[in-house]
């Protein structure tokens, strides 16, 4: 079997600069998820490249198990994902089976303990975990788990409690025990999951969280976006089905789909405005060419007298692009993003929170000066960035800024995996349009509608899920309901997670 040679491209991507994190008003990230079953290969290192092309869903920890058929072995830490890895890093991680995970805290704080996979011991043997979503019932689960199975929890995070359920879960085999999971749990998951001889993965009955399968040399990739699958060379299957299971050993790949599940669907568009990859394949549409209608649709429902259309990199340029296009009005670049500006743990002072947005964009003087623009962004959250970018254009020369935002106002929270924020910081549950206008100082401001928006991205507010823009939540959610959760009355030591199971 030919296999790429991973090491030379290890040693390259760790001397490398890794992707940025959002920008400072946008929706957080959620999580990034991969699994692999290579025979013969590192499956470990496959995971790795994996998880470095979905590093832009999560920055703050990653980790990998994998199995050479007899145990689970675990390495997570916090940081990014060429920080977490060395070469010798994989000499534990041996083996044909492989889960990996990036993480953006969604139940949780950010500490070690959280940073998975997670591994746990069941009736049914070692299990490692690793999940994208938010699970809305955690703590009612946790509950039965400790009483039923004197389960002892070392995280705060709700994918424990998906693993301990799953490790204890009844059925005579995994599709079976996952199906089981599945009549129990509510809200969105993504989950990849590793035993000593088999690897796993499953996707919610609604479909809340992308989850496709790839093929390569004979082996099987599961991954959160298709931009992995790429990154691997591995050829592109299909997207995991809402409520479907996929197993996969060396009797090779099986799969069902819950009987549970009713053909209702419930996508996160803000996966086709914002979180997926531009290069990502998210419900058989590519997300570069559903952004740039995007921003066409955004021009058709405001438009504008302008001399020229920018986006705010990176994630606003194929939606600034369809705008011009549409407008007829010249695109360019108005600002230049440092794209080596990264998380840091050092607090700054007032002085240095004002810099912020300097230290993250820079505009072009020449080519804004004077002319009125359309500034095209994929959200405004909760209005403390906007602002600021506003006054940086006006102070480079700008005569106009026109807002356009190819969402609609974000009016309520996400309990399914998105960390937004609460209603109360969500800026459009505050202030209606004009007056959002006149906080960020701007000459015009525009909302893309919601059936503006569901008109592009396909469906009708029933195969996406809209609720921080409808309040419609696609199952209930116990309002305000904190993502901390699972922390309440106990505290948090951090620690180095690497081995195994005791």
């Amino acid at each position: 079997m030919g296999s790429p040679d991973f090491s030379s491209a290890f040693d390259r991507l760790w001397s490398e600069h890794t992707p940025d994190p959002a920008p400072f008003d946008s929706p957080k990230e959620e999580c990034g998820v991969v699994g692999v079953y290579m025979p013969g290969g590192e499956a470990s290192r496959l995971a790795f490249f994996g998880l470095f092309a979905l590093q832009h869903r999560g920055q703050e920890s990653a980790g990998i198990a994998a199995s050479n058929g007899e145990e689970v072995k675990v390495h997570a830490e916090m940081g990014l994902v060429t920080q977490i890895f060395r070469e010798a890093d994989f000499h534990p991680l041996s083996g044909a089976l492989a889960i990996g995970h990036t993480r953006y805290s969604t139940t949780g704080s950010s500490l070690l303990c959280n940073a998975q996979p997670l591994l746990v011991q069941g009736i049914h043997g070692q299990l490692a975990l690793a999940n994208n979503g938010n699970i809305i019932n955690s703590l009612e689960m946790k509950e039965q788990l400790q009483d039923s199975w004197d389960c002892s929890f070392n995280s705060t995070t709700d994918s424990e409690v998906f693993a301990y359920m799953l490790a204890n879960a009844t059925g005579s085999n995994w599709e079976e025990r996952i199906f089981s999971c599945m009549r129990q749990l509510e809200g969105a998951y993504s989950m990849v999951a590793l035993t000593p001889d088999s690897m796993m993965a499953a996707r919610d009955p609604l479909g809340i969280r992308p989850l496709c399968l790839g093929k390569l040399n004979g082996g099987w990739i599961v991954a959160s976006e298709t931009c992995a699958l790429d990154h691997l060379g591995a050829t592109f299957v299909r997207e995991l089905e809402p409520g479907e299971a996929l197993v996969v050993d060396s009797e090779g790949l099986h799969s069902s789909t819950w009987t549970g599940s009713q053909g209702r669907r419930a996508l996160c568009v803000f996966e086709l405005i914002y979180f997926s990859r531009p290069d990502s394949i998210i419900d058989n549409n590519l997300v570069h060419s559903v952004r740039q209608e995007l921003g066409a649709q955004l021009a058709r429902e405001h438009p504008v007298d302008a001399d020229l259309v920018i986006g705010i990199p990176d994630s606003s340029i194929a939606a600034a692009v369809g705008y011009a296009q549409e407008s007829g009005i010249p695109y360019s670049e108005g600002l230049i993003k440092n794209r080596y500006v990264g998380r840091t743990f050092i607090e700054p002072d007032q002085r240095m929170r004002d810099l912020g947005v300097r230290q993250k964009f820079n505009p072009l003087v020449e080519v804004i000066k004077g002319k009125r623009l359309v500034v095209v962004d994929d959200s405004i959250v909760r209005g403390t960035t906007t602002p600021h970018v506003v006054g940086l254009l006006r102070k480079a020369g700008a005569k106009e800024v026109h807002m356009r935002v190819c969402a609609p106002p974000i009016k309520h929270p996400c309990y399914m995996g998105v960390d937004m924020a609460t209603r109360e910081e969500l800026l459009a549950a505050r202030l209606n349009e004009d007056q959002i206008r006149e906080l960020v100082d701007a000459d015009s401001l525009g909302y893309l509608s919601v059936e503006g928006l569901m008109k592009v991205a396909g469906g009708t507010n029933g195969g996406f899920c809209d609720a921080c823009f409808t309040g419609n939540y696609p199952v209930p959610i116990q309002l305000e309901m904190s993502k901390l959760v699972l922390e309440q009355g106990r505290q948090v030591k951090q620690g180095k997670l690497f081995g195994d199971i005791a």
